[in-house]
């Protein structure tokens, strides 16, 4: 099982420790809620070394990341974030990513920990296919990178303090290459995975020491605390943020998933499986990912039953928890067509109760 370079800190700081996409991370320091909550109302810090960073370079970068994810690449600049998925030739999705333009020849793409070799086999295939010199023009970065995500209302006022670089006025979605921590160059983006701001921070392994204590110093008078995965995920599905494995994977669209904003059928945007995806559009699809809260006292889990009024299967249960925050029974779920408005009554099969529910919106606080 691989470790991070940040294990022995989670460990001498008593985190719950448990595998998670094959690295041993942790999963909770002080407890789900208390963390949860911190990083709503001040910041927190994450481990997200075990993310997966691929290199493309070279005169055909843009062709390929074009090819490859449903976003429009041309649209990003130099310093430009986009999230995006990679759609697979059978209608789902292989993984969904970020797209970091450092210029028309270089990009870095981000991916998920559980998908790396998934991705990089992917990415390898249409590379070759495009005549690309996979050797020069790809880099598998993975295992040198390490990645500390920032997160919470004061996270950018604490990690200045880093840098002498501004990075209090940086748009959502944008990265720079800065000195920080006494380091020459970072990566420092503000993307965010929790809905309350914050940022990433990249470097290489050799200086993940002087990263976690610069960026623990940096945030005690912000009250920061660090932050396991538990907390990462009823963050993320508070804030309505996806999970792949969850809300997407191989066999679902992002139509269907409520990512047509990443899909782009403009001119020159010829990703794979495109018409599928275009065709789905115009058609409406058959089901839908929508968010619910729960009316009566349970909590809905992945792979539960969503009937209607008289018990008629019409879905399944993606993610759901009790929100930290707010104390609700929260939840997404794929509905049939014609169950997924706004307010909708559904009922969610807890073994031998049937709970009732509504269609909400997200964020869910």
């Amino acid at each position: 099982m691989k470790t991070t370079p940040f294990t022995h800190f989670h460990e001498a700081l008593g985190a719950r420790m448990a595998p998670f996409a094959g690295y041993l991370m942790p999963i909770e320091y002080t407890g789900i809620k208390d963390e949860h909550n911190t990083v709503r109302a001040r910041l927190g810090v994450f481990d997200v070394s075990h993310m997966g960073e691929f290199w493309v370079k070279g005169p055909k970068a843009f062709d390929l990341v074009q090819l490859l994810t449903s976003n429009d690449v041309a649209a990003l600049v130099d310093g430009k974030v986009q999230y995006t998925c990679f759609p697979n030739e059978t209608g789902g999705i292989v993984d969904d990513l970020l797209v970091y333009r450092f210029s028309a020849e270089k990009y870095l793409l981000v991916v998920n920990a559980s998908n790396i070799e998934k991705d990089w086999n992917w990415c390898v295939k249409h590379a070759r296919a495009l005549g690309m010199n996979v050797e020069t023009d790809l880099e598998n970065a993975s295992d040198a990178i390490c990645q500390l995500a920032v997160q919470g209302p004061l996270a950018l006022q604490a990690m200045q303090k880093l840098t002498s670089a501004n990075v209090l006025d940086m748009e959502y979605y944008t990265f720079r290459q800065i000195p920080f921590a006494g380091l020459d160059r970072v990566i420092f983006s503000t993307t965010g995975y929790t809905g309350s701001g914050g940022c990433e921070i990249y470097a290489y392994n050799a200086d993940a020491e002087r990263l976690w204590n610069a960026v623990l110093a940096a945030g005690t008078d912000e009250g920061i605390q660090p932050i396991g995965l538990g907390a990462r995920d009823t963050l993320r599905l508070e804030a309505g943020f996806c999970l792949y494995g969850h809300e997407i994977d191989d066999d679902h669209s992002p139509i269907e998933a409520g990512l047509g904003w990443i899909t782009k059928f403009v001119p020159g945007n010829d990703f794979i499986n495109r018409a599928y995806h275009e065709r789905l559009q115009r058609e409406k699809p058959s089901r839908y990912l929508k968010p619910f809260e729960v009316l009566d006292k349970g909590i809905a889990r992945q792979g539960y039953t969503v009937e209607d009024a008289g018990g008629n299967e019409i879905g399944v249960v993606c993610s759901g928890t009790v929100s930290p925050l707010t104390g609700k029974s929260i939840g997404t779920a794929y509905v049939k067509s014609g169950f997924h408005a706004l307010n909708t009554e559904v009922f969610v099969r807890v073994r031998n109760k049937s709970l009732k529910a509504k269609i909400v919106k997200t964020p869910f606080f």
